[in-house]
């Protein structure tokens, strides 16, 4: 199994690594974290943050994660004419993301037109 992604505010990462633990507000009001597949990174990205700054890319290892993944259809297909196609499947994971199983944090930085492009350490995978 490939690595899977989170997109990320940077400002919550020192909180998850002084805890152990990463919780994204979708936990809470969804009850899992919403990963992506590589090839899923971008879409994501540029229907849901387009513009936004900040932002890291999670590279996550499952692994070793302690909570339950499953691959299931998006929750918002139809946010965006750029959304992901209901029909594919996203890792989801449901419960708090052991810091432990990120095995990477790279930017995600915007152009000036708000896409995002795959961080240079990806685009050789």
């Amino acid at each position: 199994m490939g690595m899977i992604y989170h997109i990320a505010a940077h400002s919550a990462l020192l909180p998850a690594r002084e805890c152990g633990a990463y919780r994204a507000a979708s936990l809470a009001t969804e009850g899992f974290i919403h990963c992506s597949q590589l090839q899923q990174v971008l879409p994501v990205a540029n229907a849901f943050y387009a513009g936004q700054s900040g932002l890291a890319l999670l590279v996550i290892d499952p692994a070793r994660l302690q909570a339950e993944l499953r691959y299931e259809a998006p929750v918002h297909p139809h946010a965006s004419a750029a959304a992901p196609a209901a029909h594919e499947l996203f890792p989801h994971l449901y419960g708090a993301l052991n810091f432990d199983a990120v095995v990477g944090v790279l930017d995600l930085n915007a152009a000036a037109d708000g896409k995002f492009a795959l961080p240079l350490e990806l685009t050789d995978t």
